[in-house]
């Protein structure tokens, strides 16, 4: 496996095309938001709108700009203390618990920052495309990262409203009511000595890399997510109070913090639960999947449900042969939440709904190499306790997606869009 990045998979046209797409699809996902809206941070691990509209610009004028076009000026030259996140190789940085500090530069000027960074970019795409133009693709990938992220921050900000405003203007998910029960559903494979990862030609991260082979035991995957309503009868046989389901830290972690329930969530005086989404509060679908749950959480319910949770391995290896923009993910269509879906002849959900919790912990492939310079910082460095989540969620970017590709977080996290699918053991 080579240290350096692989080389850029699309066309000058092409590549110019969708970083066009790219960047407008961001400023089209903050159409809504006031600066004060884009400015405020609600959570040390989430971000201001339009720390990520500056970012994501920053990573641009940067790695692209600044490194490989001789003569560029940056837009302003103390703007990459404000909007450098982790990468040591840059320099000093604004905390990330202070971001939302950052009341100047405006939500105008960092649009105007963006436009001059567009300009420059298009204006020197054939250059640029020949010169770093795997810089450009992962920068691409980068964003769309960041798009998610952005809707991820905003609801959770949005959801200490009182008010409980909606992102945007549209209609919540229908209620389906309950399905078919095929919580016992399940597909089996054989198992045996499997490919995993990805040395394809076709754009990937660092962290995904090399393909290697791994020996997988028979098993058994569930053909669907768990389930709201699932998750409600956990709740109400005691889940959340039966030390006996929880690892030690789940447990602790439960009672010091005082969780009863998925983040979100709310129980009216009737009974009935809500949540809140996209949309504003909206009642809780028990068809739809569960979401914004932590590892902890979803081991918990594997163990009531005498199951697991799948290796990463075995989730990539199910999900082969699927097609990874299928699914519920981000498309221009604004809904408020995952919504249920039914393949009882296959698996469903494995792309898009809600990223699925595994029990893998995010460390390198055998012969990973970290890319050259401060982009090697990208992902390598965080891989200690955390664990791996596969499959995307219902606001990543459609074409963003791939089986091989490893998305991870600390196991008490919950704010992203994670759920789970069980599994099992044949042997």
């Amino acid at each position: 496996m080579s240290s350096t990045l692989r080389p850029a998979s699309l066309p000058e046209q092409d590549l110019a095309e969708r970083f066009q797409t790219v960047r407008e699809r961001t400023l089209d996902l903050v159409a809504p938001l006031s600066d004060a809206d884009a400015s405020a941070q609600s959570l040390v691990d989430a971000s201001p709108a339009k720390w990520h509209l500056a970012h994501t610009t920053w990573f641009f004028e940067t790695f692209i700009l600044r490194d490989h076009l001789e003569g560029y000026r940056l837009f302003n030259e103390r703007w990459p203390f404000l909007f450098n996140s982790y990468y040591e190789a840059e320099g000093a940085r604004q905390a990330r618990s202070q971001r939302g500090l950052l009341t100047r530069p405006a939500l105008g000027e960092v649009r105007r920052f963006r436009e001059y960074v567009d300009q420059a970019v298009l204006t020197a795409i054939p250059f640029l495309a020949e010169r770093c133009g795997e810089l450009l693709e992962l920068g691409l990938h980068h964003e769309e990262q960041h798009q998610e992220l952005l809707l991820t921050d905003v609801k959770h900000l949005f959801s200490c409203n009182p008010l409980g405003p909606a992102l945007w203007p549209m209609l919540p998910v229908p209620m389906v009511g309950d399905v078919a029960d095929s919580g016992s559903a399940w597909r089996e494979f054989s198992g045996g000595l499997v490919e995993v990862g990805t040395d394809g030609d076709a754009f990937a991260f660092d962290c995904e890399q090399p393909r290697h082979k791994h020996f997988l035991n028979p098993y058994a995957l569930a053909r669907r997510t768990v389930t709201n309503g699932e998750w409600i009868a956990f709740m109400e046989d005691g889940g959340y109070r039966n030390p006996a389901l929880w690892l030690d830290e789940g447990w602790n972690w439960v009672k010091a913090e005082g969780i009863e329930s998925p983040l979100y969530w709310r129980c009216e005086d009737d009974g009935h639960w809500m949540h809140f989404t996209l949309a504003g509060w909206q009642p809780v679908d028990s068809a739809a999947p569960v979401v914004h749950i932590s590892l902890f959480e979803a081991d918990a319910f594997a163990a009531w449900s005498s199951a697991r949770l799948p290796t990463e391995q075995e989730w990539e290896h199910a999900a082969q042969g699927l097609d990874p923009d299928g699914g519920m993910q981000f498309d221009g269509e604004y809904e408020a939440g995952p919504s249920a879906a039914s393949d009882p002849k296959g698996l469903s959900e494995m792309f898009g709904s809600v990223w699925e919790w595994t029990g893998s912990p995010y460390r390198p492939y055998p012969g990973f190499r970290a890319a050259k310079g401060a982009v090697g910082e990208y992902n390598g460095k965080f891989m200690s306790n955390q664990f791996v989540l596969k499959g995307g969620s219902f606001v990543t970017p459609r074409g963003h997606m791939r089986g091989s590709y490893r998305n991870f977080f600390q196991p008490e996290k919950r704010w992203q869009f994670t759920g789970l699918r069980l599994a099992k053991d044949l042997t």
